[in-house]
């Protein structure tokens, strides 16, 4: 199973940027899908997380400005991410786990997301 992320970039604060995760091999199913980040000198941090069957959550620094969805049909996530703000700098990372007759687990090799004027 592979994970591709795309869409990072240099954003001016208060911008926004749409993240894609592209889940690709031999994948059956999706349980779960989520973002981390990771920013110079810092662990990596949990954005958001999506269960196929279950309620989005977020990091409190995050809610009510990012958004994460699933299209199933394209085993893919997305990771909409509005008034975006300098400490949202980092490199954003897409996690899956899923079975296909044993669970397997990725991340993708991440994406950098630059907030700055």
């Amino acid at each position: 199973v592979q994970l591709v992320e795309s869409g990072g970039g240099l954003v001016q604060p208060g911008g926004s940027l749409r993240l894609t995760c592209a889940a690709s091999g031999s994948i059956f199913s999706i349980n779960v899908m989520a973002w981390y980040r990771q920013a110079p000198g810092k662990e990596r941090e949990l954005v958001a997380i999506l269960p196929s069957a279950g309620i989005a959550n977020y990091a409190d620094s995050v809610k009510g400005r990012f958004t994460i969805s699933r299209d199933n049909a394209k085993n893919t996530a997305y990771l909409q991410m509005n008034s975006l703000k300098p400490e949202d700098t980092a490199v954003y990372y897409c996690y899956g786990r899923g079975y296909n007759g044993y669970t397997w687990t990725q991340w993708g090799q991440g994406t950098q997301v630059t907030v700055s004027s």
